[in-house]
């Protein structure tokens, strides 16, 4: 079959397709025949040698795929070969075939295409254990979603609405505030020319948000608790502007401010099979009913894995961008 291998840690010029052998499903596994694949900041450091898959993990990146099962392993109950589905994987999603955990497999929902199915297991099951799970979001939240534009930011604008919390961005261009505005979000800023956290304090008139999802990281902390109301969330997901700074705990106490974060990838199947239930439970149904929808900026073929990495690192994304197989 044919995969997007790394050749050497570097830049998107060093992804190219080679050719490796068909994986065999082992137990509670799957083998997905590979339609589309979606691309994620992770595989980027992946590439960049700066984020080695899990021990057992193929060597190729790809996080999330979405196909028809070709086989399957003992023990498989839950699945049966011909089925469409879309699945979180650990690695190995740019490929022809890709094995995965049958728990981790969801159905893709009628008026779904493969290619917005790829976008779904990666971002939303990471938006709701993070958003909904570690940051309790609630009915009426207002919500602070920093990179609104993103494959993670238009995820949270979508979910977010849709369980009935108003969602305020940042994002790194005017036209990137407009186009979460389109997606639904009440409210943005541009962190580029605008200082966010006076624009976030004049639209909740001073109160704050509820909960804060950020991919930022340490640059924003100090503005991110100020940003909060008393008893509010700070979700971390990433720490793409840096992983240090200072914390002054007296605000976190004063304001009785709750702080986590986590990361998908390293978890294990069991508690990620537990967020597919809850994100099959809870988000399917809408887009059965097309109420919700993930946001495909751009679908790009396999052998052009480096043009949808650069496009990425460029920070031009709106939505996801995802790969695809004929």
């Amino acid at each position: 079959m044919r995969v997007v291998a790394i050749s050497r840690p570097g830049g998107p010029e060093v992804l190219v397709v080679e050719q490796r052998p068909r994986p065999v499903p082992g137990p509670g596994q799957v083998l997905i025949r590979v339609a589309a694949a979606g691309v994620n900041r992770p595989d980027c450091m992946q590439r960049q040698g700066i984020y080695p898959p899990p021990a057992g993990a193929p060597e190729w990146p790809g996080l999330e795929v979405a196909g028809h099962i070709e086989t399957v392993g003992d023990g498989v109950r839950n699945a049966a070969v011909g089925q469409a589905v879309c699945a979180l994987v650990p690695g190995g999603g740019y490929a022809e075939y890709c094995v995965a955990p049958s728990s981790l497999c969801l159905p893709i929902p009628n008026g779904v295409s493969m290619t917005e199915a790829a976008a779904i297991p990666e971002t939303w099951f990471t938006v709701w254990t993070n958003l909904v799970h570690a940051g309790r979001l609630q009915a009426n939240d207002t919500v602070l979603v920093h990179g609104g534009a993103s494959g993670i930011g238009t995820a949270a604008i979508g979910i977010g609405n849709a369980l009935g919390a108003r969602v305020f961005v940042t994002a790194g261009t005017e036209e990137k505030v407009e186009f979460c505005r389109e997606l639904g979000a009440w409210g943005g800023a541009c962190y580029r020319t605008e200082d966010w956290p006076t624009v976030l304090k004049s639209a909740t008139a001073g109160k704050g948000v509820d909960v804060i999802l950020c991919m930022v990281g340490a640059p924003y902390l100090r503005d991110n608790l100020r940003s909060l109301r008393p008893g509010g969330r700070l979700v971390l997901i990433a720490a793409l502007g840096g992983p240090k700074t200072e914390l002054d705990v007296r605000r976190v106490m004063m304001s009785r401010l709750w702080i986590t974060g986590s990361t998908l990838r390293p978890r294990s199947n069991e508690e990620k099979a537990e967020i597919a239930g809850a994100v099959r439970e809870r988000l399917w149904p809408l887009l059965e009913s097309g109420e919700l929808r993930p946001v495909v900026q751009r679908s790009f073929p396999l052998e052009q894995a480096e043009k949808a990495h650069a496009l990425m690192e460029a920070n031009l994304t709106r939505g996801k961008l995802v790969l695809t197989i004929d």
